[in-house]
């Protein structure tokens, strides 16, 4: 078993990763680079379906990270997988002396400036065209998707057919490339694997521009190398996405515990109950003013009373967050279900807040939370974040140290932390 730890700066919002312990530090060094030297002529003279465009490509110099800003010579806005194909070969023949790169980018929610390329040609992935998504609702389903589309697109559409993908990241507005080079994890994982345990086939252009299709039995090499490459290894075109029922609602949960040992103990006990939750992840909270409060919005306290009597100013709080899938003609067994497995754990009683949400309303909570953001300009500020996985016989020495004394008085961003098992 390992932990995963997030955290990012004055963010509420839990999209990239998750492995086992995620934690953020606010290092906001940012990096511009402006100068370039001259657009290799050759580009101009590409036919594509799409276009290449020289001048407008300021965007295309940062990313949600938002400490590097490096502009890259063109910004190739594909109509086509070919048009990808056609530019990547280009370059490629082009030589390592031209020192020009290439980097594709989603919905700009990388770091560490991975969708930009300095001097280079960032690939705006949310414009290629193609097939249309399809679901095939067989007995092994799936859903066809293009590499530039959002998961939040994918879920509304796979729901119609009553389906949905089995594992996800906390946020949906990210695309299907963006999240299967870097894995792809959220509160899911521990039963299913991250999201790139969940893909069958794909389509990518490789960086000599050929168009291959891969799988574990085809090209199986380049399929993993592309899962979780962070983009080195080719760039993900299209993808078969594994799906399964979706459920008609959610039971979400939130409990507190003011002692990690008890809270890892129960997190590890649920990951490995035959029967447990859907979705099983948690966070730490520091120096948190009025926390119950806020969750008052979304939740309902199974003790109002009690609930409004405890008080979270000054404390180190560990939240562990789970949620259990309903089909309706299922509630009242699934109720039993979600009391008998609350009965065994350790947490503070006058903390239990459970609210019952649709399918997409809790898969997409943390868009709610982008809006309000948003609204304050801290949307756009710097987000550094940090993944770590941890080994079970290491987590107490690392809560100790860092949650105990490192951000006892700095934590800014959310520090996400849970169980997966290894086998996973």
């Amino acid at each position: 078993m390992r932990y995963t730890a997030a955290s990012f700066l004055r963010q509420n919002n839990m999209l990239f990763i998750r492995s086992f312990m995620v934690l953020f530090l606010c290092c906001i060094t940012v990096k511009i680079n402006l100068c370039f030297s001259g657009i290799p002529y050759s580009l101009k003279t590409l036919t594509l379906d799409g276009h290449l465009n020289f001048d407008e490509v300021h965007n295309a110099a940062r990313d949600f990270g938002n400490r590097y800003q490096l502009l890259p010579s063109a910004v190739l806005h594909p109509n086509s997988v070919s048009d990808i194909a056609t530019t990547v070969k280009h370059i490629w023949e082009m030589g390592s002396h031209s020192e020009l790169t290439v980097a594709a980018r989603g919905h700009g929610h990388s770091l560490q400036g991975q969708a930009q390329a300095h001097q280079g040609v960032v690939i705006n992935m949310e414009s290629l065209q193609g097939p249309k998504m399809q679901v095939y609702a067989e007995n092994s389903s799936y859903v066809d998707v293009s590499g530039g589309e959002l998961w939040i697109n994918i879920l509304h559409e796979s729901v119609k057919y009553g389906l949905a993908p089995k594992s996800w990241t906390d946020y949906l507005h990210l695309t299907v490339g963006g999240t299967f080079s870097n894995a792809g994890i959220s509160g899911q994982a521990f039963q299913h694997g991250p999201q790139i345990s969940n893909v069958h086939q794909l389509e990518v252009v490789t960086g000599k521009g050929e168009i291959i299709n891969c799988s574990e039995k085809q090209n199986s090499e380049l399929f993993h190398s592309v899962l979780g490459g962070l983009g080195q290894f080719g760039i993900i075109t299209r993808a078969r996405i594994s799906l399964e029922p979706a459920p008609d609602m959610v039971k979400w949960i939130r409990v507190l515990y003011s002692d990690f040992a008890t809270f890892a103990r129960d997190q590890e006990y649920l990951i490995s109950a035959e029967k447990t939750f859907d979705y099983i992840e948690g966070f730490v909270m520091v120096n948190r003013t009025g926390l119950l409060n806020n969750w008052r919005s979304s939740f309902d306290p199974q003790d109002p009373v009690q609930a409004s009597q405890f008080k979270s100013d000054g404390q180190t709080l560990f939240c562990l967050e789970l949620a259990k899938y309903i089909n309706k003609d299922e509630k009242d067994l699934v109720n039993q279900e979600v009391e008998s497995s609350l009965s065994v754990l350790n947490y503070i009683p006058s903390t239990l807040f459970l609210s019952e949400v649709s399918y997409i309303e809790f898969l997409d909570r943390v868009h709610v939370s982008e809006v309000k953001l948003r609204s304050k300009g801290l949307w756009e500020v710097p987000h550094p974040w940090l993944n770590l996985f941890i080994p079970q016989s290491k987590i107490h020495d690392f809560a100790r140290e860092v949650f105990g004394n490192i951000l006892a008085e700095t934590s800014n961003g959310p520090i996400l932390i849970y169980p997966l098992n290894k086998s996973k």
